[in-house]
């Protein structure tokens, strides 16, 4: 019985509170042998779905994983799959008929089985660098996996500081609640935007870099040593953490602008 079937039966009578109760605590946790334990409920609970990272997860597990997952939930989020595997998760994908969404430079995965409406909030994400790219689209499908609507650019960083305004623009006339600014290198994009924008702004350091402050390790200071106020930062390449807070910011303004 799934979470719609669980109140449809609770409203006519058919079980009581307390049976309806103990099959929505049942209902929240799937655990696969000795492998996973699955949060189910965490979309119902939190508005983020469940995500799973794949980079260190056999190939056989991962397909266990996701197919459970998808027999409780209509989305789930792979994150960081093996280059190995991914052409075979792809096929997995698509032999047991779910639906799927890429993104560039990264081998994430939004695999689902009924097409996610736009119904939340929007998100702006900008990518310093085309090799921050891959840690942009990460964030953007945990966004997307979260109902909100993208809007994204990217290869606009301060080595031509003048390509961001026409992007702030846009922005601010298609009224995004969050934006985030993936940078590497000295990372000090995030606090361009930061100082400029009048929404809230996550900042994603990238292990692009070389030398002192290597690794990602010079943008992560530099964005948490920023003097612009309404800047958070995440860990360094946290695609998803970014992505899962900005929609979180941008779900629940959209919630209480149409109440």
């Amino acid at each position: 019985m799934n979470i719609e079937q669980i109140f449809q039966s609770l409203q006519k009578g058919k079980i009581s509170p307390s049976k309806a109760k103990k099959l929505l605590s049942l209902y929240s946790i799937e655990k696969i042998g000795s492998i996973a334990q699955i949060d189910t409920g965490r979309k119902n609970r939190k508005g983020i779905p469940e995500i799973i990272l794949g980079e260190r997860k056999q190939l056989l597990d991962l397909k266990k994983i996701i197919k459970k997952t998808l027999s409780k939930n209509n989305e789930v989020l792979v994150s960081r799959i093996k280059k190995k595997d991914y052409s075979k998760i792809l096929e997995f994908s698509k032999k047991n008929k779910y639906k799927i969404k890429k993104g560039k430079n990264t081998t994430a995965l939004l695999i689902y089985k009924k097409n996610i409406k736009k119904t939340g909030g929007k998100v702006g994400i900008i990518a310093a660098g085309t090799s921050d790219i891959g840690v942009g689209e990460e964030a953007r499908l945990v966004c997307e996996s979260m109902n909100c609507d993208c809007l994204c650019s990217y290869d606009v960083g301060i080595a031509g500081l003048h390509r961001i305004f026409p992007v702030l623009k846009q922005f601010v006339e298609s009224e995004v609640s969050a934006i985030i600014v993936v940078a590497g290198m000295e990372g000090a994009l995030a606090s361009i935007v930061s100082s400029i924008a009048d929404v809230p702004v996550i900042g994603v350091p990238t292990s692009i870099g070389y030398g002192y402050g290597e690794k990602g390790v010079a943008a992560l200071a530099s964005m948490l040593q920023s003097c612009s106020l309404g800047l958070t930062v995440v860990n360094i390449d946290n695609g998803v953490g970014a992505g899962a807070a900005a929609a979180n910011i941008a779900n629940r303004i959209k919630t209480k602008s149409t109440r």
